[in-house]
């Protein structure tokens, strides 16, 4: 798959000389984003978070990966935990295993994260002068989150250029969702012809200090069956 194939939110089409700010975890889809980006724009700065999250290891994952690529990358301190209400930021919370019976959003959804996540996003392309931002969020392989649907994205794009002085100015801002309508097996094929390692990334919700997956949980689920999908092997390392 070329990135010409990519049915996405807002595909940029001239970004020769434009600049992007990726949000970018270390995960799985975020890292593909990521990759995605230095082939579409001219220069990319990677932001990453430590929102109180159960584990770093993502974290130190994103780290190694924008360093391999030569990619300015930031990690931004919040403390979204200390809200609660998602299994991802409150360890008294269980994270249930992806064939959990479960009504409605999972209790790993962490409310609001990626409208705060695209907040900072936008200030930093403030900053930067970029007029791009771009989310790994897709409404295909997801595990249901309100935050990763086209309408949200499309809404919030909509605030980010009435709220900034750059919008306003008449320099439009873009969110670009390279992902958005595709499943995690044609993700996969997209990074892999971009040349990612997925050895490197981490998405499982549970991580060990070394990286390994849970191998249960719902992002864990969700990755296995996309390297299925797309009949390449699984480089992921798991704890059993």
């Amino acid at each position: 798959m070329t990135t010409s194939q990519i049915h996405s939110t807002n595909q940029p089409t001239d970004t020769k000389n434009a600049r992007a700010v990726v949000l970018f975890s270390g995960g799985l889809d975020s890292t593909t984003c990521l990759y995605w980006a230095r082939a579409n724009f001219a220069d990319v700065t990677a932001i990453s978070f430590r929102y109180g999250q159960r584990h770093s290891s993502e974290l130190d994952a994103a780290g190694r990966i924008a360093k391999s690529l030569g990619v300015a990358h930031r990690v931004i301190d919040i403390d979204i935990a200390q809200l609660g209400g998602s299994a991802l930021t409150d360890l008294s919370i269980d994270v249930p295993p992806a064939d959990t019976a479960q009504d409605g959003v999972p209790i790993t959804y962490v409310p609001a994260r990626n409208t705060i996540f695209l907040s900072y996003a936008l200030a930093a392309a403030e900053v930067t002068g970029a007029t791009y931002i771009v989310i790994g969020v897709s409404s295909v392989d997801f595990s249901g989150y309100p935050d990763c649907r086209p309408d949200f994205i499309a809404a919030f794009e909509t605030m980010a250029n009435l709220a900034t002085v750059a919008g306003r100015a008449g320099n439009r801002l873009s969110i670009t969702a390279p992902l958005q309508h595709l499943s995690k097996a044609e993700t996969l094929q997209l990074g892999l012809s971009l040349g990612v390692d997925y050895a490197a990334t981490v998405s499982c919700y549970q991580a060990d200090s070394e990286g390994r997956a849970c191998g249960v949980c719902d992002s864990c689920t969700l990755r296995r069956q996309g390297f299925l999908g797309a009949g390449v092997p699984d480089p992921t390392r798991y704890q059993n």
